[in-house]
């Protein structure tokens, strides 16, 4: 039986304007049939989960089937941010990779202990990063059972 995937709505949330970018660019060279949106902090992020403000129009802002978390944001940390999404019973089954320069072993046990999915660090290169997205989209689509 030959199940028709859909496409991954995956939310990016981090501040790096040339992260974001570089990420959008990873995920169309990579190939992988997903939807890229962005949160530029955590309050955006939480903003956009619950369909406040600008993001009230879920057929624009659709709920993502996976976050991408930085940890180190302006405003509302991803620390913070992941919290407040675990704590909400409408939004904690979401999957949240940590995605994050922080090697710091605290973080990493904080996030999982937080409820995060994975924890990666960010590659260096653009090539590593279009294998990331392409081995995320094709881990998160085609071999993972969500709810």
């Amino acid at each position: 039986m030959n199940v028709e995937k859909k496409p991954l709505i995956i939310l990016m949330a981090d501040d790096d304007a040339d992260d974001r970018l570089l990420a959008e660019e990873a995920m169309v060279e990579s190939r992988v049939l997903n939807e890229l949106h962005f949160a530029e902090d955590g309050v955006e992020l939480l903003e956009y989960l619950k369909g406040d403000g600008k993001f009230a129009d879920r057929s624009a802002y659709p709920l993502p089937g996976l976050i991408l978390l930085d940890l180190n944001m302006p405003k509302k940390d991803g620390r913070e941010a992941l919290a407040e999404i675990k704590g909400d019973p409408a939004l904690r089954r979401i999957p949240v990779v940590i995605l994050t320069t922080s090697k710091a072993e605290e973080d990493m046990i904080k996030g999982y202990d937080l409820g995060a999915a994975s924890y990666i660090s960010k590659p260096v290169t653009f090539d590593a990063l279009v294998d990331l997205m392409r081995t995320l989209g094709k881990y998160w689509v085609e071999f993972v059972e969500l709810p």
